[in-house]
């Protein structure tokens, strides 16, 4: 019996790609550097790729925060400071929310039942003025920042942390939630917890993780348990 919720937040529960692209646009275009759209989506495949490399030890968080700006800069030949891209980005990033569909109400409905819990690899700064903007905190018993914790997904560190603040926290009724089949659902198996993997685009499956739940809506979630 499921009686806890570990939800992940950027592309589970927040668009991140649409708060990405405009944040984005808006330091580009403060830089002098114009925001096209080929311009965007390379930011953003560089900047799942710097991610990925996080989750997998390759690299610190700051290489994440500065080594993304310094590669797109050099991809689309510009002299640009990274730096001061990364501070005007993230200004604008933790600036206002949007939500993945249906969103804010499957979690209202959760909360009435389950015991929900964050839990992202985001910039602390940042992850907190869009929760703020988007008023979730009161469905929340906590909320677990890697940048704050030390660990990020998918470690176990990152979920041990996390088990030991849960008051009577059992592996046997805790389901995670997310996007990400590498720090979501493998950070679920690295912890010996259930899994759900949100797929609204269809995404392939990989073979090295384990998948107990997927659904394409949030929705879904009310009738699986």
């Amino acid at each position: 019996m499921i009686t806890t919720f570990l939800f992940d937040l950027d592309e589970t529960i927040l668009d991140f790609k649409k708060a990405e692209a405009i944040a984005l646009g808006k330091a580009l275009e403060a830089l002098e550097v114009e925001p096209t759209k080929e311009r965007i989506e390379l930011y953003s495949r560089i900047n799942e790729s710097f991610w990925k490399m996080l989750e997998q030890g390759k690299i610190t968080r700051n290489q994440v925060l500065i080594g993304r700006f310094e590669k797109l800069f050099h991809e689309i030949g510009v002299e640009c400071n990274a730096v001061k891209a990364r501070e005007i980005y993230e200004k604008h990033l933790g600036t206002g929310h949007y939500f993945m569909p249906d969103a804010l109400e499957v979690l209202q409905e959760l909360s009435k039942k389950y015991r929900l819990y964050l839990v992202s690899n985001g910039t602390a700064s940042v992850q907190a003025g869009r929760i703020e903007s988007a008023g979730i905190a009161p469905l929340f018993q906590e909320m677990f920042i890697s940048e704050n914790i030390g660990y990020n997904k998918p470690s176990v560190e990152f979920f041990d942390y996390c088990f030991k603040r849960i008051p009577d926290f059992s592996r046997e009724a805790a389901i995670i939630v997310g996007d990400s089949l590498t720090s979501d659902i493998r950070g679920g198996n690295n912890a010996g917890i259930k899994t759900c993997w949100f797929n609204p685009y269809g995404k392939q499956r990989t073979d090295d993780v384990n998948i107990d739940f997927e659904i394409t809506k949030l929705t879904q979630l009310l009738k699986l348990f």
